[in-house]
């Protein structure tokens, strides 16, 4: 670094160089003594006149003396005015010369600040990480933090960093470094579940710590659904005997994961032994009604908010083309992102036209429902296999873009699928 700036300072000393000192060398014009020659040479002149004119008989020599005696006077006065010191004007070059100088320097510096890029003089500090971006050497570790004490503001560095002590379980270095992190980057919410998780682990190992719970709160206001904060919620909860705020928690996180997985187990026997917990306390059966109560209402609450209605008919014109036992699926999809459907309804052709209601209860997953996305796609098609996916020669009519929750949809099956 030192050596950056010392080669900075010998180039931009070389460029003031060539620009200021001819600036500087270059001389101011001699106006006044010009015109202070030219003057003593119209007295000599005047007086060569004079003599001339007394030897032709052209003057007097009255006249004669009398001119003497004038000239002698303004020559008298000229000598004591070129003898007085004179202020020489400003010269304009070596104004400008100071002037640069001055902002050539502060503009270099400026520059460089807005836009250098110092870290690329020096290639040859290579740092390693392993195949998942960890630093696994002390060498390396300490070469990073070298790097950070010239540019902490690099947020990529601090992440590489806090996930390498965080690996190496050095949890108080990992908490430092999030530290940072979550200074340059406020808004990522994971980062500030993951800063909660490493400072009760470099604390003592406890999330009941209020550096902990301000963390995790922090994280559940920038995304309310995060995981890692849910998890690390509920477990503080369960740490001090909040078990209905540990159901709360555990539960949002159960309505994220797959049925059946390993995840969905371990959260579902979790809010089984809250649960538990909570009915062996004064009042906690009461509790667990009112949680249920609650947990209904929401559910019911949610899947009216974003449930679509509409009525769907089929074309006269391709009337000839179906049977009455042919299926009808209504169906919802995302505008942008996966195929699979939010929301299933089956009708058979028969039961045409209908009025029909999607809602999240018809999700074919629980993570994917309408209430989860913001834009989304109503199909109505008539199934000659009597499955929900498209084929050549199915009949269907579907919407534009539209939003959960939107009403009063008409839906006409009209086109083939070729």
């Amino acid at each position: 670094m030192i050596l950056f700036w010392i080669l900075s300072a010998a180039m931009l000393l070389a460029a003031m160089l060539f620009f200021v000192l001819p600036l500087w060398r270059k001389a101011a014009p001699a106006n006044d003594v010009l015109r202070d020659a030219a003057n003593l040479g119209i007295l000599r002149d005047q007086s060569a006149e004079l003599d001339e004119d007394l030897g032709n008989g052209l003057l007097t020599t009255e006249a004669y003396e009398q001119g003497k005696k004038e000239l002698q006077v303004r020559l008298v006065e000229e000598v004591k005015s070129t003898g007085q010191p004179v202020l020489s004007p400003r010269n304009p070059a070596k104004v400008l010369a100071i002037v640069l100088a001055v902002l050539l320097p502060l503009f270099s510096v400026l520059l460089y600040l807005k836009v250098g890029n110092p870290d690329a003089l020096f290639p040859q500090q290579v740092i390693a990480t392993d195949a998942d971006g960890i630093i696994r050497s002390d060498d390396d570790l300490k070469k990073m933090e070298q790097k950070l004490e010239h540019f902490p503001k690099s947020p990529n560095d601090w992440w590489i960093l806090a996930r390498s002590y965080t690996e190496l379980k050095r949890f108080p270095d990992a908490a430092r470094a999030y530290e940072h992190l979550v200074s340059l980057v406020p808004g990522e919410s994971q980062l500030w579940a993951n800063y909660a998780e490493i400072y009760a682990m470099a604390h003592g190992q406890t999330l009941q710590n209020p550096e902990v719970i301000k963390f995790l709160e922090k994280s559940l206001e920038l995304d309310p659904a995060n995981p890692t904060a849910l998890a690390l919620n509920g477990s503080a909860a369960m740490e001090r005997g909040d078990f209905v705020a540990t159901i709360i928690n555990w539960q949002k996180l159960l309505d994220q994961v797959k049925p059946g997985t390993e995840d969905a187990k371990m959260y579902g026997d979790g809010i089984k032994r809250a649960r538990k917990l909570l009915s062996e306390q004064p009042g906690g059966k009461e509790k667990l009604v009112l949680l249920d109560l609650t947990r209904s209402h929401e559910k019911s609450a949610a899947k009216s908010s974003s449930a679509i209605t509409g009525n769907v008919s089929l074309s006269p014109a391709l009337r000839g083309k179906v049977a009455p036992t042919d299926t009808v699926f209504i169906l919802a999809r995302a505008a942008q992102g996966p195929k699979m459907p939010l929301a299933v309804l089956r009708k058979q052709v028969r039961d045409l036209p209908f009025k029909f209601t999607l809602d999240d209860s018809m999700a074919m997953q629980p993570q994917l429902k309408l209430s989860g996305f913001e834009q989304v796609v109503v199909v109505a098609r008539v199934s000659k296999s009597g499955g929900p996916m498209a084929q050549s020669g199915d009949l269907q009519g579907l919407t534009g873009t539209v939003k959960p929750g939107s009403k009063g949809l008409n839906i006409v099956i009209d086109a083939v699928v070729p």
